[in-house]
Protein backbone atom coordinates (compact mmCIF):
# COMPACT_ATOMS: atom_id res chain seq x y z
CA UNK A 1 0.00 0.00 0.00
CA UNK A 2 1.02 3.23 -0.91
CA UNK A 3 0.95 6.32 1.61
CA UNK A 4 0.65 10.10 1.05
CA UNK A 5 3.38 12.34 2.23
CA UNK A 6 4.64 15.45 1.93
CA UNK A 7 7.56 17.86 2.13
CA UNK A 8 8.25 18.81 5.53
CA UNK A 9 11.28 20.51 5.71
CA UNK A 10 14.76 21.09 3.58
CA UNK A 11 18.13 21.17 5.44
CA UNK A 12 20.43 23.26 3.44
CA UNK A 13 24.05 23.65 4.67
CA UNK A 14 25.96 25.08 2.00
CA UNK A 15 29.38 24.06 3.69
CA UNK A 16 28.61 20.28 3.06
CA UNK A 17 28.13 17.90 0.10
CA UNK A 18 24.75 16.52 1.15
CA UNK A 19 21.70 17.87 1.76
CA UNK A 20 18.29 16.40 3.72
CA UNK A 21 14.54 16.88 2.77
CA UNK A 22 12.32 15.25 5.07
CA UNK A 23 8.76 13.64 4.08
CA UNK A 24 6.18 13.31 6.15
CA UNK A 25 2.97 11.27 5.82
CA UNK A 26 -0.24 13.72 5.00
CA UNK A 27 -2.81 11.34 6.71
CA UNK A 28 -1.39 9.47 9.94
CA UNK A 29 -4.04 6.92 11.54
CA UNK A 30 -6.41 8.50 14.00
CA UNK A 31 -4.45 9.13 17.00
CA UNK A 32 -1.06 8.53 15.93
CA UNK A 33 1.96 11.03 15.20
CA UNK A 34 2.71 11.70 11.39
CA UNK A 35 5.50 9.46 10.19
CA UNK A 36 8.45 11.17 9.10
CA UNK A 37 12.01 10.08 6.96
CA UNK A 38 14.86 11.97 6.11
CA UNK A 39 16.03 11.14 2.13
CA UNK A 40 19.94 12.34 1.50
CA UNK A 41 20.23 15.00 -1.34
CA UNK A 42 22.91 17.17 -3.50
CA UNK A 43 23.06 20.68 -3.05
CA UNK A 44 21.45 21.08 -6.76
CA UNK A 45 18.89 19.25 -5.86
CA UNK A 46 18.07 21.01 -2.64
CA UNK A 47 18.36 24.44 -4.35
CA UNK A 48 16.24 23.70 -7.13
CA UNK A 49 13.44 22.14 -4.83
CA UNK A 50 13.08 24.95 -2.47
CA UNK A 51 13.65 27.79 -5.70
CA UNK A 52 10.53 25.97 -7.09
CA UNK A 53 8.98 25.45 -3.55
CA UNK A 54 9.21 29.48 -3.34
CA UNK A 55 8.26 30.29 -6.64
CA UNK A 56 11.78 31.87 -7.61
CA UNK A 57 11.96 32.80 -11.25
CA UNK A 58 15.59 33.08 -12.48
CA UNK A 59 16.70 33.91 -16.31
CA UNK A 60 17.14 30.55 -17.80
CA UNK A 61 15.69 27.31 -16.71
CA UNK A 62 17.69 24.86 -14.64
CA UNK A 63 17.92 21.50 -15.24
CA UNK A 64 14.53 20.71 -13.30
CA UNK A 65 12.62 23.43 -15.02
CA UNK A 66 13.76 22.54 -18.44
CA UNK A 67 11.94 18.87 -17.48
CA UNK A 68 8.53 20.31 -16.19
CA UNK A 69 8.38 22.23 -19.72
CA UNK A 70 9.32 19.76 -21.79
CA UNK A 71 6.03 17.82 -20.12
CA UNK A 72 4.02 21.11 -20.48
CA UNK A 73 4.95 21.40 -24.30
CA UNK A 74 4.27 17.92 -25.00
CA UNK A 75 0.41 18.17 -23.22
CA UNK A 76 2.02 15.66 -20.30
CA UNK A 77 0.98 16.32 -16.59
CA UNK A 78 3.20 14.56 -13.98
CA UNK A 79 -0.05 12.81 -12.18
CA UNK A 80 2.39 11.33 -9.05
CA UNK A 81 5.59 10.38 -7.75
CA UNK A 82 5.88 7.25 -6.27
CA UNK A 83 9.16 6.11 -4.39
CA UNK A 84 8.50 2.71 -4.46
CA UNK A 85 11.99 1.15 -3.42
CA UNK A 86 14.79 1.24 -0.95
CA UNK A 87 17.79 -0.55 -1.59
CA UNK A 88 21.61 -0.23 0.27
CA UNK A 89 20.49 3.27 1.65
CA UNK A 90 19.42 4.28 -2.34
CA UNK A 91 15.63 5.19 -2.94
CA UNK A 92 13.48 4.63 -5.88
CA UNK A 93 11.30 6.82 -7.37
CA UNK A 94 9.28 6.46 -10.14
CA UNK A 95 7.11 9.58 -12.06
CA UNK A 96 3.99 8.72 -13.14
CA UNK A 97 3.02 10.80 -16.23
CA UNK A 98 -0.14 11.30 -18.42
CA UNK A 99 -0.20 12.06 -21.96
CA UNK A 100 -2.05 13.93 -23.76
CA UNK A 101 -4.43 10.90 -25.25
CA UNK A 102 -4.74 9.60 -21.99
CA UNK A 103 -1.58 7.06 -21.81
CA UNK A 104 0.02 6.64 -18.79
CA UNK A 105 4.11 6.34 -18.05
CA UNK A 106 6.27 5.52 -15.70
CA UNK A 107 9.86 6.63 -15.61
CA UNK A 108 12.57 6.06 -12.99
CA UNK A 109 13.93 8.66 -11.16
CA UNK A 110 15.67 9.65 -7.98
CA UNK A 111 13.84 10.94 -5.07
CA UNK A 112 15.01 14.49 -5.57
CA UNK A 113 14.52 15.15 -8.91
CA UNK A 114 11.05 14.12 -9.21
CA UNK A 115 10.04 16.46 -5.72
CA UNK A 116 12.07 19.29 -7.66
CA UNK A 117 10.29 18.85 -10.85
CA UNK A 118 7.31 17.91 -9.05
CA UNK A 119 6.78 20.31 -6.17
CA UNK A 120 6.00 23.90 -8.04
CA UNK A 121 2.47 21.82 -9.14
CA UNK A 122 1.82 20.57 -5.67
CA UNK A 123 2.36 16.86 -7.73
CA UNK A 124 1.24 14.25 -4.87
CA UNK A 125 3.89 11.92 -3.17
CA UNK A 126 3.29 8.25 -2.71
CA UNK A 127 5.87 6.31 -0.62
CA UNK A 128 5.02 2.49 -0.42
CA UNK A 129 4.62 1.26 3.09
CA UNK A 130 7.37 -1.03 3.02
CA UNK A 131 9.77 1.82 2.25
CA UNK A 132 8.67 4.12 5.03
CA UNK A 133 8.76 1.22 7.52
CA UNK A 134 12.73 0.29 6.48
CA UNK A 135 13.71 4.06 6.07
CA UNK A 136 11.74 5.30 9.88
CA UNK A 137 13.50 2.31 11.54
CA UNK A 138 16.24 3.56 14.21
CA UNK A 139 19.44 2.51 12.83
CA UNK A 140 20.86 1.41 15.47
Amino acid sequence: MDIRMELSRILIREVIDHQIIELRESEPAPGEEPRTFPIVIGLPEAQAIERRLKGIEIRRPQTHDLLANLLDALGADLESISIHDLSEHTFFAMLRIVKENGDVVEVDSRPSDAIAIGIANEVPIYVAEHVLEAASQDPT
